[in-house]
C-alpha cells in the first residue's frame, strides 16, 4: 500500500470516528464520511470493502488509545491487583467513549470481531494466566476470562444505557469484587482455603505452566495430564 493510500485511509477513519463520536452510528454514512474526508464513495469501498469494514476500522481506531494505555502499564506484583486495574480501565474507556464501545460490543458478530477486540481479549487472557501461574485461580483460565469479560462488559453496557445522573457509582466496584471473589483465592497464608480449593488452584497453576515446564512429556502425555488437571479443578470449583 502506498504512502498516499495510507494517508487517505487514515483520513477516512479519522473522519468516520469524529462523526461517530458526535452523532452515533447513524451519523457514519458513506456520504457523510466521504464529504468529511474529501473522498468519493468508491474510494471508501476500495479501502474498506463495505460500510461494516469501515465501522470495524473505526472501532479499532477508537480502541487503539485504550489498548496503548492498557499495555503500557507496568505489571503490579500482585496479579489480582493487576487484573483489578485492568477492569477499571476497561470500564473507564467504555463509559468515556460509549459510541465506540457499543460499536464494539453492542453489535458483536461471532467470528468477525475487529482486531482490537481480539487483542483486548488476549490481554485479559494474559492477566488471568498470571493469576493461574501464581496458584490463585479457583476455576480454569478460559472460564475465568469469560466470566470476567462477560461481567465487565455487562457493567459498561448497563452504565452507558443509564443517564449519567442516575448511574450507581459503586456498581462497577461491587460487581468487580464479586467476580474476583468467585474466580480467585486469597494470597497464600492470608486465609485458609478449603482443601478442595487449594487442590483446584494448584491444578490450574500446573496446567498454566504445562507449555513451558514439561519438555520431557510427549504431546499425548501432556494432553492426558491436562485432562486430569481439568478434572481436579472442576471438582474444586463446584
Amino acid at each position: 500500500m502506498s504512502e498516499r493510500s495510507t494517508t487517505t485511509r487514515e483520513r477516512i477513519v479519522h473522519a468516520a470516528a469524529t462523526l461517530l463520536a458526535e452523532g452515533g452510528r447513524d451519523a457514519v454514512s458513506t456520504r457523510a464520511v466521504g464529504a468529511a474526508a474529501g473522498v468519493q464513495a468508491p474510494t471508501i469501498y476500495r479501502l474498506f470493502g463495505d460500510k461494516q469494514g469501515l465501522l470495524d476500522a473505526v472501532a479499532s481506531h477508537g480502541f487503539a488509545v485504550y489498548l496503548r494505555g492498557k499495555t503500557s502499564r507496568e505489571h503490579d506484583p500482585d496479579p489480582v491487583e493487576d487484573l483489578r486495574r485492568g477492569w477499571d480501565l476497561h470500564v473507564e474507556f467504555g463509559t468515556t467513549n460509549p459510541a465506540f464501545y457499543t460499536l464494539m460490543y453492542g453489535d458483536f458478530r461471532p467470528g468477525a470481531a475487529p482486531e482490537a477486540v481480539r487483542e483486548s481479549a488476549e490481554i485479559l487472557h494474559g492477566l488471568v494466566l498470571r493469576i493461574a501461574e501464581a496458584g490463585r485461580l479457583r476455576v480454569g483460565v478460559e472460564r475465568a476470562a469469560r466470566m470476567i469479560h462477560s461481567a465487565s462488559s455487562g457493567v459498561v453496557l448497563s452504565l452507558i444505557s443509564t443517564a449519567p445522573g442516575d448511574r450507581d457509582p459503586d456498581l462497577s466496584r461491587l460487581v468487580r469484587e464479586a467476580v474476583l471473589a468467585a474466580v480467585t483465592t486469597d494470597p497464600p497464608g492470608e486465609a485458609p482455603d478449603p482443601a478442595d480449593d487449594r487442590a483446584a488452584s494448584h491444578a490450574i497453576a500446573l496446567k498454566a505452566a504445562l507449555p513451558r515446564s514439561t519438555p520431557a512429556l510427549t504431546p499425548a502425555e501432556r494432553d492426558l495430564l491436562s485432562e486430569w488437571l481439568d478434572r481436579i479443578s472442576r471438582a474444586g470449583s463446584r
